[in-house]
């Protein structure tokens, strides 16, 4: 019995010492897990939440580059399906205001109910201020309670706890301290963003928390893609606005080696200058820069320190214009292939005209008359190549001429100030319905003309009888 007892003994002290032997081994894993706990939030931002990510990739398949991170879903339902377009923001507390409910705003009104049934936008809230994010959640809540229903706005969080250093780095270019952990905690924040976003939609859309959205602009962004598929040529990255890190679109199966991208070299440079070191590195040599811009810069206030920035996109149309059907002619030398009728259809394309004379014209005959209640004609490129001296007229009565179509008479609607004309509430002056817009040189210049876009609005109309 007591040798029995003996043994007993024995066999609880070997393992008890295999046991504390463990716990040394395992005490940093141990401590990270703690180190790892959430913080404490109030109950509305306690919903945590995995996101599953899609497997296509072959970074996901290996297990490549292994990205760990925990998401809080603050608001929102994520949806099991795929959309076509993923819509990316990444939003943090301003010191003078903020843009987001406008910008959220902007894109769901300029968008149509079977374009944003097509998209799902995702806000992360990066500010590490959880009054801020209960507040921000609360005034998203009260905005978009419709859209966070259906799935098409999710609002999600990352604790501080998954960042790695944001402080104490390497001042590449000489930048501040504070603007090197600015910059850099915004990578991360995009690369967090980014990784939550794959398999959400077939194409990912990076957008900043301050800009204001062309009408249609899903609708443009597909025909764009798909003309940019056509040419099937490699692209990683397709440019909706030439500024920042706004109105860039990926193929959704790059985003994991985006997010890990921007993850590895978080310190080294800004998002926008590591945007296009990850293009190059994907093959792709020169930027696709799509006009018009989809997206205009609307704020005045940097979240950096809440410096004033007044960068606006000069090539920015808010109105995705669709000019009524019709035919252009010019009597004016055409250069190369900048046809009159490049200036009327939407896209990158101008009419260049040789060595205008008095006289010459550029006539634009509508397919049905219609009522013009705006009108808008831009002419030149970078200063040159203007309309110095010229007129805009609406005509009525289509009549055949050795050069093409015009118009029996016409009424001038004004003249042109520095190569553009614009005029509002054309109807006002002019009501009934024309056939014509006539765009006249009335006198002699040295220097071709451009003309670089014709914009019109219209009140549908019934043709006279």
């Amino acid at each position: 019995m007591r040798l029995y007892s003996k043994k007993k003994n024995v066999i609880v002290a070997v393992l008890l010492l295999i046991g504390g032997l463990y716990f040394i081994n395992h005490s940093d894993v141990l401590l990270t897990a703690f180190a790892r706990a959430p913080e404490p939030v109030p109950h509305e931002l306690t919903w945590q939440a995995e996101r599953l990510v899609s497997m296509e990739s072959w970074v996901e398949q290996g297990d490549y580059l292994t990205l760990n991170v925990s998401y809080q879903l603050l608001a929102g339902v994520l949806r099991t399906e795929q959309r076509y377009l993923s819509v990316g923001l990444s939003s943090v507390k301003r010191t003078k205001g903020s843009y987001l409910v406008p910008t959220l705003r902007s894109l769901f009104s300029q968008s149509s109910p079977d374009e944003r049934a097509s998209m799902v936008v995702v806000v992360l809230l990066a500010d590490f201020d959880v009054r801020w994010r209960i507040t921000t959640v609360k005034e998203l809540k009260s905005n978009f309670a419709s859209e966070l229903e259906q799935g098409d706005l999710v609002v999600i969080h990352v604790s501080q706890d998954w960042y790695p250093p944001i402080t104490g780095l390497k001042r590449n270019f000489n930048d501040a301290p504070e603007r090197v952990t600015f910059r850099s905690k915004q990578n991360l924040d995009y690369s967090f963003l980014i990784h939550y976003c794959v398999g959400l939609g077939r194409y990912y859309l990076q957008l900043e928390d301050d800009v204001f959205s062309a009408k249609s602009f899903l609708t443009t962004i597909k025909r764009r893609v798909e003309e940019q598929e056509a040419k099937k040529s490699t692209w990683a990255t397709l440019e909706f606005s030439a500024l920042g890190y706004i109105g860039k679109l990926y193929k959704s199966a790059h985003l994991p080696l985006l997010a890990r991208f921007l993850f590895l070299f978080y310190q080294e440079m800004p998002c926008d200058w590591l945007m296009t070191h990850f293009r190059m590195v994907m093959t792709q040599k020169e930027t696709i820069l799509i006009k018009p811009a989809l997206f205009q810069h609307m704020g005045t206030f940097s979240s950096f320190k809440g410096i004033y920035n007044k960068l606006k996109d000069k090539n920015f149309e808010e109105d995705v214009y669709t000019n009524p059907s019709a035919e252009v002619y010019s009597d004016m030398s055409t250069y190369k292939m900048h046809f009159p009728k490049l200036a009327w259809d939407a896209g990158e394309g101008f009419f260049w005209g040789r060595s205008p004379e008095k006289g010459n014209c550029l006539t634009v005959v509508f397919t049905v008359p219609i009522v013009v209640t705006g009108i808008f004609v831009e002419t030149g490129s970078g200063g040159k190549d203007i309309l110095e001296s010229g007129e805009v007229a609406l005509g009525r009565n289509v009549v055949a001429k050795d050069n093409g179509k015009s118009c029996e008479e016409f009424e001038s609607l004004g003249t042109f100030e520095n190569g553009k004309f614009e005029m509002q509430e054309v109807d006002r002056k002019y009501s009934s319905a024309s056939s014509c817009l006539k765009i006249q040189v009335t006198a002699a210049q040295k220097d071709w003309m451009i003309i670089r876009k014709i914009r019109i609005t219209t009140n549908p109309s019934t043709p006279p009888q």
